[in-house]
């Protein structure tokens, strides 16, 4: 018999009764759900709504439960619907009709949402955590190749010569930026809504205040309506993992296009790579892939909660019940992801004079021949004219700009004079790039000292929040 069956004549169908359950996908709010009744059991106790006898029976209860399900012997049952009812059923079941005490001044609408903003709190800090650790990671191949120089890109073309741990270090800025955004769907997640009932609130003498304490939660919502049927910290998880995904997959698209044969920049380690069935020869970036292609899923998720919630009249409305499956699934990518890339980021090898020979071609010294003749007081479009000349001739040549012969540059521009030649070595083009967030050695080592110290008062913050 389900709980609430006390209006109804009739069984509802089987098929109603699969289609209408959430359990296979919310049995995995067990944990919260439990600790949430534990504390609203309390809470009743202690305003005397039930008797301390009647609280302790219902926490030890509770405890024997959680523990049978973490241990595998727990049985659930499609018709209990939800995992909050499949507790309270097996609650009454072990404890009898006091277990029925437990669901007095809350409902599930309630009840599901304080579940729902302690799982994305935990999942915040768990894709914290996993942020900080490639973090770390990135700043290790910063450090370790910090004189290493790579052609920058715009347009897939070869730019400028940069340092690679610049490069490295773009990406740190990018999960920078994807922490903190964490931190603040965190903020606002942390939120306790327990009290709000259905959606009016409760006529008992509760204390939320007490719940919040017990429950982690720094604030209790304002508005029992709002309370009950927001998710908009769900929409802004999903906002925030699918910057991040992008980042990821930004990252991963570079990894594949490095490591192939055209590049040779790098070589992806043989654990974080795949063969083919057919050539012998393969060896396919295919984590970095996935990374890439899952971001659309996490993109997908965002859209459907998006779109299942624009149209919701206040209160709680069942089609919210389709929040969760989405939101375990995008939290899960994202944690595999990161590990994923972790993996890549920490194992790969670095084609260090690869990279070098790629930066001297491609005439990613030519903004320097423009940038020379401005030092000699030619305006910089006539500069840039003149570079383009004597790029434009060094490929009817099959020539590098550094193959000129002083002459032929001084044809071009008798203001050229031999010390054209430094200003071209693409290490002095790196070097001279001496503003801050520029590619110089010493602001890379700048950002590098920087990017530490964030990562340490990301880590007390993680520290910090995990504990509560």
């Amino acid at each position: 018999m389900k709980l609430w069956s006390g209006r109804f004549t009739k069984n509802t169908d089987r098929f109603v009764d699969e289609f209408n359950a959430s359990l296979p996908v919310d049995k995995y709010l067990y944990k919260q759900d439990i600790r949430g009744s534990i504390a609203h059991a309390k809470m009743l106790a202690k305003c005397a709504i039930i008797t301390e006898e009647e609280s302790k029976q219902i926490v030890e209860g509770l405890e024997s439960i959680l523990k049978e399900i973490e241990e595998g012997s727990f049985k659930f049952d499609i018709s209990d619907e939800d995992i909050h009812m499949s507790i309270e059923r097996a609650l009454i079941e072990k404890i009898g009709p006091v277990g029925g005490k437990l669901h007095t001044a809350r409902s599930r609408n309630d009840q599901v949402a304080l579940d729902t903003r302690m799982f994305v709190k935990n999942a915040i800090i768990e894709i914290g955590a996993e942020i900080v650790t490639l973090q770390s990671e990135l700043i290790n191949i910063a450090q370790k190749e910090i004189e290493t120089i790579m052609p920058g890109y715009t347009h897939l073309q070869r730019a400028q010569p940069v340092l690679f741990s610049h490069h490295m270090m773009a990406y740190f800025w990018m999960l920078r930026r994807d922490f903190n955004r964490l931190k603040g769907v965190f903020q606002r997640t942390d939120v306790m809504p327990l009290g709000s009932a259905a959606l009016a609130g409760t006529t008992y003498p509760i204390d939320m205040e007490y719940v919040a304490r017990e429950t982690g939660f720094s604030k209790i919502s304002n508005n029992s309506l709002d309370a009950v049927s927001d998710r908009d910290f769900i929409l802004e998880f999903h906002a925030a993992a699918s910057i991040l995904m992008m980042h990821l997959s930004r990252l991963s698209e570079e990894l594949v296009i490095w490591s192939s044969a055209e590049f040779s920049f790098i070589e992806l380690d043989d654990a974080y790579t795949t063969g083919s069935s057919i050539m012998p020869q393969k060896k396919n970036a295919d984590v970095a892939e996935l990374i890439r292609g899952k971001t659309g899923r996490v993109y997908g998720n965002l859209m459907q909660l998006l779109t299942t919630m624009k149209g919701l009249p206040l209160a709680y409305n069942k089609d919210m019940q389709e929040d969760k499956e989405a939101l375990f699934d995008s939290i899960e990518t994202v944690k595999n992801c990161l590990i994923g890339m972790q993996g890549m980021i920490s194992t790969m090898k670095i084609n260090s004079e690869v990279m070098r020979q790629a930066a001297e071609g491609g005439f990613t010294n030519a903004t320097e021949l423009a940038d020379y003749l401005v030092t000699k007081g030619v305006p910089f479009r006539d500069a840039h004219r003149i570079a383009g000349n004597m790029v434009r001739k060094a490929i009817e040549e099959g020539c590098w700009l550094t193959d000129f012969s002083i002459e032929e540059f001084q044809a071009e521009s008798s203001l050229i004079d031999d010390d054209i030649y430094e200003f071209l070595d693409i290490g002095n083009a790196v070097r001279r790039r001496n503003m801050r967030g520029g590619t110089a050695p010493e602001r890379v080592v700048e950002q590098i000292k920087k990017a530490l110290k964030h990562l340490e008062k990301e880590k007390d913050w993680l520290q910090e929040k995990s504990g509560r």
